[in-house]
């Protein structure tokens, strides 16, 4: 199993509209993914009492392969990335995991 994390980190002054994310770009991302995509999942950071989350939000996409990942991704990055400005001006960190499950 491999699993695409896609990190925002927090920043002062930094704009991320959670429920466009949740409720709109994910859905856009199940849509264009189609059934490659086997899982999703969404991390709203929390500030700690003594220290802020270091991620406003992590977006996690689960696939069966890497090969199945990059096939399912390429040709619909376009339409995926091309959402980012509609909920946020922070650039993201991806990491590719394989992942598992116990």
């Amino acid at each position: 199993m491999i699993k695409v994390s896609v990190m925002y980190p927090s920043g002062a002054g930094s704009r991320f509209d959670m429920d466009y994310y949740v409720t709109r770009h994910m859905r856009l991302v199940q849509d264009e993914l189609g059934g490659a995509l086997k899982g999703i999942a969404v991390d709203r950071g929390l500030d700690a009492p003594d220290s802020p989350a270091p991620y406003v939000a992590i977006g996690h996409l689960y696939f069966e392969s890497l090969d199945a990942y990059r096939e399912a991704f390429e040709p619909k990055a376009g339409a995926i990335l091309g959402d980012i400005p509609n909920y946020t001006d922070i650039q993201p960190v991806v990491q590719v995991s394989a992942v598992e499950l116990l």
